[in-house]
């Protein structure tokens, strides 16, 4: 379908030269047939690039190719509807007064495509996104995923070599979008389109990425695939972002070794330029720590215990030390006062220079 590169690209709306720009000199190289997810707190500027990829904003500096073509510079942008990309909001856009044939065939009539082929192109696309029989009901007889899905198949049937998807699933319940990330991801793949996807949610840029592009502030922080950003972030702010994270204060008290309050010990490897003597942060998932009632680990008392179903969630107050949140399976239990020993898999840790002053 089509790669899309993106090389120094700067998009500021206030004006003044200290003015924070909303994205930062980006660069990003997006590959043909990859899901690539822009993930990032409201304000990081994900919104802002996608439109400056679909063409609906101009930027200030840089350059946006797609398949070798230019197609956003300062002072030259190639229209929004000869960029052969489709575009799905948060909203849906669709047009409540149409039925769902109407609102899918609209780009099709717009082409003055041939009404048998226009037939057969709207059945299948509706065959694509699971709407098969509902061509003549309108958007208020359909749920909330039927929307979306209308939505996606009018962007579909035009045939589009990228498509740009804005946070649409944010408006779904969590049962709803949960089923549609998993249609997501099987559309992507049997189409072979380049999907550029907006989203704050960890847990849907985890599950439905091939590579995640996190921002924050406007800048890149790390593009990886999400084993990558999730196991080895590039700086603090990509760890706390991804997902839960205990990011502990310690000591570099020799090399590979970190002391923490509470008698916490780890065997790390250390970043480059990390040197004993230095205060850094640790990063540790709750997932990665185990509780013993008897042990070699650091002495620590249960604090708070919340069962989830599939997990068990425990705060474990470390003796004269921080209180690390774990999780466990549900079949061990403690309660609230026990003595516990906390034990970490110190390969899954990560360290990162202290922010503090």
């Amino acid at each position: 379908m089509a790669s899309i590169s993106i090389k120094g690209l700067t998009k500021s709306f206030n004006a003044g030269d200290d003015a924070p720009a909303a994205v930062a000199n980006l660069d990003l190289d997006i590959k043909d047939n990859q899901f690539v997810t822009l993930l990032g707190p409201s304000g990081c500027g994900k919104t802002t690039t996608l439109r400056m990829i679909a063409g609906y904003i101009l930027p200030d500096a840089g350059t946006i190719h797609v398949d070798g073509r230019l197609v956003s510079a300062p002072g030259n942008v190639v229209p929004p509807d000869q960029r052969g990309m489709g575009m799905v909001f948060q909203n849906y856009a669709v047009w409540p007064h149409k039925t769902v044939y109407q609102n899918v065939v609209f780009g099709l009539k717009l082409r003055k495509m041939p009404a048998a082929r226009l037939k057969a192109k709207m059945e299948e696309t509706l065959a694509l996104v699971n709407l098969t029989g509902l061509e003549q009901r309108y958007p208020n007889e359909l749920s909330g995923g039927q929307q979306q899905r209308v939505a996606l198949a009018r962007s579909l049937v035009v045939e589009p070599e990228i498509l740009l998807l804005d946070e649409p699933l944010s408006n779904l319940d969590a049962k709803l979008r949960e089923n549609m990330r998993v249609e997501l991801k099987r559309l992507q793949r049997r189409t072979g389109i380049t999907f550029v996807y907006v989203t704050h949610d960890q847990a849907e840029a985890l599950a439905l990425s091939d590579h995640i592009a996190v921002m924050h502030g406007g800048r890149l922080q790390q593009y990886g695939t999400p084993q990558d950003v999730y196991a080895r972030p590039a700086n603090r702010v990509v760890a706390d972002f991804m997902g839960l994270v205990n990011l502990v204060p310690a000591k570099v008290a020799g090399p590979g070794t970190l002391e923490a309050a509470g008698g916490l010990k780890l065997q790390v490897a250390l970043p480059d330029g990390i040197k004993t003597g230095d205060s850094v942060e640790v990063s540790i998932r709750p997932e990665n720590i185990r509780l013993n009632a008897a042990g070699n680990g650091a002495p620590a008392t249960v604090s708070e215990r919340t069962f989830l179903g599939n997990i068990t969630e425990y705060y474990a107050s470390l003796d004269s030390g921080p209180t690390l949140r774990v999780q466990t399976h549900p079949a061990q239990v403690f309660a609230v006062g026990d003595k516990v020993a906390v034990e970490i898999d110190a390969t899954q840790c990560s360290v990162f220079r202290s922010s503090a002053p």
